[in-house]
């Protein structure tokens, strides 16, 4: 089978202007697939970048009716994607079928979320404050405020995710949903995936009548800092390491005009088993941890790395089981080369250390990643010593016993901003350790109760940031509605007769929304 080669996606047509090309790899083999990429140069970075700048006026002045439809057609024309489309995720990323389908639903179904939310309107964020006339010393002028799109936007895809964050990802969805053009860098793990969903989006656009250049891709490495050091880049989305993520936000500061990056970059994920739990439970709790920290090959951003436990013995036998059951799990083919080295390298770093011992887990070799566990001691916390701070990408996980309450308290102190933060807890131990909730809120974006952080909904009250390094901005959420609000800004209206105004903030309030006027909520027209 001869190659196939594969172009970038610019201003609805296909772009190959340089020679140097990129190949798709089997991720479970490490052989070549029949899929060549052309190496994007900085030309088609400018061009690309210039038609989502050209695209930007027309696609945010649509109505959010028409923008809802190319959201639905995007998750129509993905839902129409075959079983071949399915067998070449799998190979590309070494994830099982059952996984794909499933990230697939997820990656349409926000899709769909996204224009439920158009739909609904709130996401403009109308206020109106009347004019005052009468009012004195000073009458107060007619103020009417809306949000609006804040431009092209730059979306870096993430490995791990080849679907939900990916090409047509949340990203992505949240960028197009807010009425901001994309120019899409895919990630060199899955090229031809990139390229069979970027070709539906293309397709979808075209089924809507968007404006071209609504949708940019381009592939390569090295391209991804002339993208956000362009002048029509104005925001980023990236889901990745913190050493990439961070790159890319000092690159942004630095800019002429500095642009925010919305990075999401590490999370070690902390579940804290509390004593009655362990007592009531300390077996089955060491089997769900035990899946949660081996799904997915502990490939997601949510995978707990630390486990915090109060010294007892119901501890002891929660650590003697859980060691158990981690040292039968099997070895697991990670995404790519890439991957599995960062994760024998992170074993190699926590192995090393004098304050940490090796409880389970075959030795690491050269091919699939065998799933270990380590223990650490609580002083490496307590000390700041950066060491259980560090993700590591896969299936591993460290254990830390405190002694008593004093010094979860400080061990918890101790942490970076995190993603999640998980209470494993009987309704004794909230009363007794209620003081932990406002401390953990400081830390994360999300608290889980007897749960596991691997399971991430989506829908409008999700949460999925936190504060450095986590994110890169702890205002907003990468996954959820909340996510549009990365890419809009207000934009505020004084003394404009009504037929000059946008329809969000009309008299007549022709788009039915949910309006906070004279500081009261009402969908009523104005007299």
């Amino acid at each position: 089978m001869s190659d196939i080669l594969g172009q970038q996606f610019i201003d609805g047509q296909r772009s190959a202007l340089g020679d140097e090309t990129l190949q798709s790899l089997d991720a479970s083999t490490g052989r070549p697939l029949p899929y060549v990429f052309h190496q994007a140069t900085e030309q088609e970075v400018e061009l690309a970048v210039a038609a989502a700048t050209r695209a930007f006026a027309p696609f945010r002045h649509l109505s959010p009716q028409r923008r809802a439809e190319f959201l639905e057609a995007i998750a129509e024309e993905m839902d129409d994607l075959g079983d071949d489309f399915i067998a070449l995720v799998c190979q590309e990323t070494a994830l099982p079928e059952g996984r794909i389908r499933a990230e697939r639903g997820r990656t349409t179904g926000q899709l769909r979320l996204f224009a439920q939310v158009l739909r609904r309107g709130d996401f403009l964020g109308a206020r109106i404050d009347r004019a005052l006339p009468q009012r004195t010393p000073l009458p107060r002028p007619d103020l009417r405020q809306y949000r609006i799109g804040v431009g092209p936007v730059a979306v870096f895809g993430a490995s791990n995710f080849p679907l939900a964050f990916s090409t047509a990802g949340g990203d992505t969805a949240s960028a197009l949903a807010a009425g901001c053009p994309v120019v899409f860098k895919a990630h060199s793990g899955h090229m031809a995936t990139a390229d069979r969903v970027a070709s539906a989006i293309v397709r979808a656009a075209q089924r809507t009548a968007m404006p071209n250049g609504v949708f940019n891709m381009i592939y390569g490495g090295g391209v991804g800092q002339a993208l956000v050091k362009a002048e029509g880049i104005k925001a980023v989305g990236f889901t990745g390491s913190l050493k990439g993520g961070r790159a890319l936000a000092d690159l942004a500061a630095a800019r002429p005009q500095p642009i925010p990056v919305f990075a999401e970059m590490s999370s070690i994920n902390p579940v804290i088993l509390l004593p009655e739990a362990l007592q009531n439970r300390g077996r089955q709790i060491a089997e769900e941890l035990t899946a949660s920290v081996n799904l997915g090959c502990g490939q997601f951003c949510t995978s707990p790395g630390l486990i915090i436990g109060v010294r007892s013995p119901q501890f002891t036998e929660f650590l003697d089981a859980f060691a158990k059951n981690m040292g039968q799990q099997p070895a697991q083919t990670m995404l790519n080369a890439g991957a599995l080295s960062s994760y024998r390298r992170g074993l190699e770093h926590i192995a090393g250390h004098g304050l940490v011992a090796h409880l389970a887990g075959q030795a690491q070799g050269e091919s699939s990643a065998q799933p270990q566990l380590f223990r650490a001691d609580v002083q490496l916390l307590l000390d700041g010593d950066p060491l259980l701070q560090e993700e590591i990408f896969g299936p591993a996980t460290v254990v830390v016993e405190v002694a008593d309450d004093v010094q979860l308290h400080a061990a918890l102190h101790s942490l970076h901003g995190q993603l999640t933060a998980t209470l494993i807890a009987e309704p004794a131990d909230l009363r007794r350790f209620h003081a932990l909730l406002p401390l953990l809120e400081d830390k994360v974006g999300r608290l889980l109760l007897n749960g596991y952080p691997t399971s991430v909904e989506v829908n409008d009250a999700m949460v999925h940031g936190g504060p450095y390094p986590a994110t890169s901005d702890a205002r907003g959420t990468s996954v959820g509605t909340l996510a549009i609000d990365r890419f809009l800004r207000p934009v505020c209206y004084q003394n404009y007769p009504d037929q000059y105004l946008p329809p969000a903030l009309q008299d007549s309030n022709p788009l039915g929304l949910d309006r906070l006027v004279d500081g009261q909520w009402s969908r009523a027209a104005l007299s």
